[in-house]
């Protein structure tokens, strides 16, 4: 399942299973009678320069979907990310994340929003001083778990993406694959609901590319996770697309 940014900033979604919905109703429920992990209604973000990023976004995705956001620069990818996890606010509109209010929400309240959202970066972000266990314990140890749970959850994630025996290499000593399946770890590893990969394969040989999509789609399954994965490449899509 996803959809397209086009360059007018108009989103188009191509259904699989019919539960993500273009409309401009005010439906909250999806077929099942279920309500919507992330609903927007009528969204527009207009930056103070005068340039439109969102013009009337209406979305709907369930809980355990995996869905993509295509576009080329300027779409207005990077802008629908940021308005996920409130880094800015929309000029209008309304967004609801697992039932929250994202934008009624006070500011104290949105670094737990946060902890519901995992993001897997393009240029994997890791710290190169902290071995493969240290960077993903990193996000646990800001929100002040207890050192045991650390270790166990922290071995737990590498072992689900394979990475368990690479537990105390150096991330110069990991391929960019191994290297981007330790940023995935770091984004499940606090149990979030959602997690957003921004154009996770962009730097990665088609072999590869496979590789850390087959280990989302797995994990996906596996932990019921919703999923949103940024890209410019329809190639990217076609081939997932050919298996969900």
């Amino acid at each position: 399942m996803y959809c397209l940014l086009d360059i007018e900033h108009t989103v188009y979604l191509f259904l699989y299973r019919f539960t993500i919905r273009f409309d401009n109703k005010n439906q909250i429920r999806n077929d099942k009678g279920d309500q919507f992990m992330i609903t927007m209604r009528d969204v527009h973000k207009r930056y103070d320069n005068g340039s439109i990023a969102l013009n009337g976004i209406n979305i709907h995705i369930d809980k355990g979907e995996f869905v993509y956001i295509v576009g080329p620069s300027g779409a207005g990818k990077s802008t629908f990310v940021k308005l996920m996890y409130r880094e800015v606010k929309p000029t209008s509109g309304q967004l609801t994340i697992d039932n929250v209010d994202v934008y009624g929400m006070k500011e104290k309240e949105v670094p737990y929003l946060r902890r519901k959202i995992g993001v897997i970066f393009q240029d994997f972000k890791l710290l190169p001083k902290l071995s493969v266990y240290e960077n993903v314990a990193f996000a646990l140890e800001v929100i002040e778990e207890s050192p045991r749970h650390i270790r166990n959850r922290v071995m737990e994630v590498l072992d689900l993406v394979g990475l368990k025996n690479k537990a105390r290499s150096m991330p110069y000593e990991l391929s960019g694959g191994e290297q981007q399946r330790v940023t995935i770890a770091r984004a499940i590893v606090n149990n979030p609901k959602i997690v957003i990969a921004d154009e996770p394969v962009t730097a990665l040989d088609v072999i590869v590319q496979h590789q850390v999509l087959s280990t989302l789609k797995r994990l996906k399954e596996e932990l019921n996770l919703t999923i949103i994965l940024i890209t410019h490449d329809m190639g990217v899509i076609a081939d997932m697309a050919d298996k969900v």
